[in-house]
């Protein structure tokens, strides 16, 4: 990934080992595009709380969503939240304890987020979302109703504050530690799709989509 100089701002700026920092929007997007699940941090009550949830991107935004009724979801509206993204890519095995580590890329997202009020933009960002994990399976759905529409809230926070940091490669050890007779190395790690099964009341004669069939998001 391209690395930039110059973090966005003072409070996204990598400080410790910063020569993994990733400041540029194509390194920023490529790591959420490839990972849905995001945390989001928001104060609620003057209490820290963190929530994983799904996230996805369009342009230079970020959306997630939930149930009107969600207290998290109020509580991340309109205020400042963090919402982070990680993929863990690999074990780092090095030749004595504290020189351990992992691979990974990870995004740091701060803002305010904002509710989508209009009912038809939700209803487009809502079918995004779906289609975007499962390329061509909103077609084949039944369209959303009023009343699951109504029951949704989506956020939306500008991807303005951001900065990610990545680690790859092998172990960094001592220069006297090469020396001993100990294996170091890296264990790589990805997620597997298993093969898709039925909820048991599909109909006769309906098949395994295409778009089932051949999932491969991450």
């Amino acid at each position: 990934m391209a690395r930039e100089t110059k973090a966005p701002t003072e409070r996204t700026r990598v400080k410790r080992v910063n020569q993994r920092a990733v400041y540029d929007r194509e390194g920023i997007d490529a790591i959420l595009d490839a990972q849905p699940l995001c945390h989001i941090g928001y104060l609620r009550d003057g209490h820290p709380f963190v929530t994983p949830t799904f996230q996805w991107r369009e342009g230079d935004r970020v959306y997630f969503h939930g149930s009107a009724a969600s207290q998290a979801l109020r509580a991340a509206t309109g205020t400042d939240i963090c919402l982070t993204v990680s993929c863990l890519d690999g074990y780092v095995l090095a030749r004595s304890g504290f020189h351990h580590s992992v691979n990974y890329r990870s995004v740091m997202i701060l803002g305010k987020a904002e509710i989508v009020t209009d009912t038809d933009e939700k209803n487009t960002l809502v079918n995004n979302f779906v289609e975007g994990l499962f390329p061509g399976r909103v077609a084949t759905l039944r369209p959303n109703n009023a009343q699951e529409l109504k029951a949704t809230t989506v956020l939306s926070l500008p991807i303005s504050e951001a900065s990610a940091k990545v680690r790859n490669g092998g172990p960094v050890d001592d220069d006297e530690d090469y020396e001993l007779p100990i294996w170091a190395g890296v264990i790589p790690l990805r997620t597997v799709m298993d093969e898709p099964y039925d909820d048991g009341r599909v109909l006769d004669g309906v098949e395994v989509p295409d778009h089932v069939r051949n999932f491969n998001k991450f």
